[in-house]
């Protein structure tokens, strides 16, 4: 009777999990056999679902939609799994639709960023957008002090160069380039 038990305890252990398929091979230095039983662990495509998901959050985290388009790649793949689809298909799902999302988005105008030249942008020169005074040009270059220091000025083409005060719009080298100021103007 005890005998009886163990083998059908055996034979429990031995049945796969759902008639799921199993690859099961002799490893040659070894003693017994070796199974591999594949079963579905995400029902419904929830390995897909969840990808997308964190992918999303990640993408509102970044502030750029190629996170976003690799998870429409991530949904793809879960309406292939619910359609039926293997998993080899799923993957070629997935990384065909994110491939082809990124390549659209990179051609749109919210794939390029507009670079600014370093010598006209703010956020890389900060005395770009201050002023200056200027007392008196020659040939449409002077000197004057800003920030404690003498430094070479030049007028922008078509500025006059009566307005004393001057607005920063540009860096050459350590040359400065100004606009007459707006401000003064209102003022």
């Amino acid at each position: 009777m005890r005998v009886n038990s163990a083998s059908k305890a055996r034979q429990r252990v031995l049945q796969r999990p759902f008639d799921a398929p199993a690859s099961c091979y002799k490893h040659p230095g070894r003693s017994g056999v070796f199974c591999f039983v594949e079963v579905d662990v995400a029902p419904g495509g929830l390995f897909w679902w969840i990808g997308a998901g964190v992918l999303v959050v990640l993408e509102l985290i970044s502030g750029t939609f190629y996170l976003l388009m690799i998870a429409l790649g991530f949904a793809a793949a879960a309406f292939a799994h619910i359609a039926g689809a293997p998993a080899d298909l799923q993957f070629a799902v997935a990384a065909g639709v994110a491939l082809a999302a990124v390549l659209l988005l990179r051609r749109s105008r919210f794939g390029r960023r507009t670079r600014k030249d370093a010598a006209h942008n703010p956020d890389v020169n900060l005395d770009i957008g201050q002023t200056l005074t200027v007392d008196a040009w020659q040939a449409r270059r002077a000197r004057a002090n800003y920030r404690g220091a003498a430094w070479d000025i030049e007028l922008a083409p078509g500025e006059p160069e009566d307005a004393h005060l001057y607005e920063i719009t540009a860096l050459n080298g350590s040359c400065l380039v100004v606009v007459a100021s707006r401000r003064a103007a209102g003022a």
